[in-house]
């Protein structure tokens, strides 16, 4: 370890991704137990993290939070891969009803950045972030054309510390451990996806899965990049910067009928990728966070010992790269932190040490893929009620009132309810998740209703709700029950659910109801929003 690297840094990047590893929940002592750290330091570690939103400590219980995705974000929005790219899979995956997903390499792995998937009793679990083995997969041999003797070295040295695969957790491990022959067919198939332009996995990760691969090329090829291959690129053409891979079932597809099927289409869609990689101009520096160094002192001064001031500092140097901003120089960092440059360069230097930073020629840093590992692929496929209910959890201690999420149905004639926490009382409103109720006559359908700009019924009651930006209804769905609900909105500013809170009419007046409790839910409202924003700038999060 360098005698710069920042020690606090290391052991906040190792708790989160042994939390990663547990599919985002792990006890207090489980971290204990996973890192080697001491109690009282995982303690403050966890202390750190939900200060910052990266986690939610539930008595003795983390949970990753979605905010935490923020770091990936940044990854991803540095790439720009995903924003271009995405809508053409998805296209691809609806056009063929089958699987597409986007992959890029890491190191001697292959590390997923889009997943388009089919919703079937058999799918895929692979998630956005996921790390799986070159050799495992259809990507691997085509990244694994770009490989130096380096490269090779490394990846044979993985293949005999790890011959079962353990390390890789989003895989089945191997049955038996390592082959020399297993070794030699990786090879070959290497040498065949240099000479073809394509790769297919036939069943290498599990009994009944297929897959079939092209590259996406990068329209320029640097010097450092063109330095780095062992062969000569083909006149045009770049370096490799993601794979696009159809995925499917033996029971569909065999490995042979995708190459002989959709093998062409794929080639065609990989196209027209290209096409968009070389026409979309670089895009403008997006503003970088602000006052970061100043929330960190702030935070130190409010929780005193229990807040490492040096791991949210490191976390924070993350957040500065982003779109148009995808190599930063020191002073750069610094400046978009507002870090002393001593303090960002020592963080860097840990990031280059855990390999989530590279140094390039320019002496500018660049995030890896393996900024990914933290916390991005259990968080990746949360749902918007998992998003809430915290917050609502939250929000009921607050006000002692049970608070609600729902969604409109289908029809647009009933909300159904999502997610739901309850408080103690003799007398309370009983509604489960599940409930459906008639969408005119409840506080939270009406916030629903009021978005939808087709909607001519109860103009008057509905145009009074968007000004006001909440809903009060008062005994009209039954004699004594009184809602109140402020809208969720999506990054695109659309009412996509509606937290409310429903309560015998006699414990609150009217006026009680929004001079108390409209702002709790508001700022609740907020919170969740923050959160959801998040979760959707990459993933794709199912509001039920």
């Amino acid at each position: 370890m360098p005698t710069e690297a920042v020690t606090p840094l290391i052991r906040g990047i190792a708790v989160l991704r042994e939390l990663t590893e547990a599919d985002g929940t792990l006890s207090l002592s489980g971290l204990e137990r996973a890192t080697g750290l001491a109690r009282s330091t995982v303690d403050r570690i966890a202390a750190t993290l939900a200060r910052m939103g990266y986690v939610r400590v539930d008595g003795r219980d983390v949970h990753l939070s979605p905010h935490l995705m923020e770091l990936g974000n940044a990854y991803l929005a540095a790439l720009r891969l995903p924003a271009l790219l995405s809508p053409h899979a998805d296209a691809l995956a609806d056009e063929l009803d089958e699987s597409v997903s986007l992959a890029v390499a890491d190191r001697d792995g292959i590390r997923f950045i889009h997943q388009a998937t089919r919703r079937r009793a058999m799918s895929l679990s692979f998630r956005i972030g996921d790390l799986l083995p070159a050799e495992r997969t259809a990507p691997g041999p085509l990244f694994a054309t770009e490989w130096t003797p380096a490269d090779w070295q490394r990846w044979r040295e993985r293949r005999a510390a790890d011959p079962r695969d353990l390390s890789f957790t989003a895989v089945p491990p191997r049955t038996y451990g390592a082959d020399a022959r297993y070794d030699e067919d990786f090879v070959r198939r290497v040498e065949e996806a240099s000479a073809n332009g394509w790769a297919v996995d036939d069943q290498l990760i599990e009994p009944g899965l297929v897959a079939i691969s092209a590259p996406i090329r990068s329209p320029h090829t640097d010097g450092e990049a063109a330095a780095h291959t062992d062969g000569e690129a083909a006149a045009g053409e770049g370096r490799i910067a993601c794979v696009a891979s159809i995925v499917s079932h033996t029971s569909r597809h065999t490995a042979h009928h995708l190459r002989t099927t959709l093998l062409p289409r794929l080639r065609s869609a990989v196209t027209e990728m290209e096409e968009e990689l070389r026409r979309t101009p670089p895009p403008e520096p997006g503003p970088p966070p602000s006052n970061l160094a100043l929330w960190t002192g702030e935070s130190k001064l409010r929780l005193g010992r229990d807040f490492i001031e040096s791991l949210a500092r490191g976390l924070t140097v993350l957040t500065a790269f982003g779109e148009g901003r995808p190599e930063l120089t020191l002073t750069e960092v610094a400046r978009a932190t507002g870090l002393a440059r001593a303090t960002a360069r020592r963080a860097l230097i840990t990031y280059e040490h855990l390999n989530l930073v590279t140094t390039r020629q320019s002496r500018t840093f660049t995030l890896t893929p393996r900024v990914l590992s933290l916390g991005y692929p259990p968080l990746s496929r949360t749902s918007l009620p998992e998003i809430a209910q915290p917050h609502l959890a939250d929000l009921t201690s607050r006000i002692h009132e049970s608070t609600s999420l729902a969604v409109l149905s289908d029809s647009g004639e009933e909300i159904q309810y999502t997610a739901r926490v309850t408080t103690g009382r003799v007398m309370s409103v009983n509604i489960t998740v599940g409930t459906r109720l008639p969408a005119k006559a409840t506080a939270g359908g009406r916030v629903l209703l009021a978005d939808r700009t087709d909607d001519r019924t109860s103009q008057h009651i509905l145009a009074s709700v968007r000004s006001d930006g909440y809903a009060l209804v008062d005994e009209e769905l039954e004699e004594g029950l009184r809602s109140l609900a402020v809208p969720i909105r999506d990054r695109a500013g659309r009412v996509v659910a509606a937290l409310s809170t429903a309560m015998h009419a006699p414990r609150r007046s009217l006026r009680e109801c929004v001079t108390d409790l409209l702002p709790e839910l508001m700022s609740t409202a907020t919170h969740i929003e923050s959160d959801l924003h998040t979760a959707t700038r990459f993933t794709h999060v199912p509001l039920t």
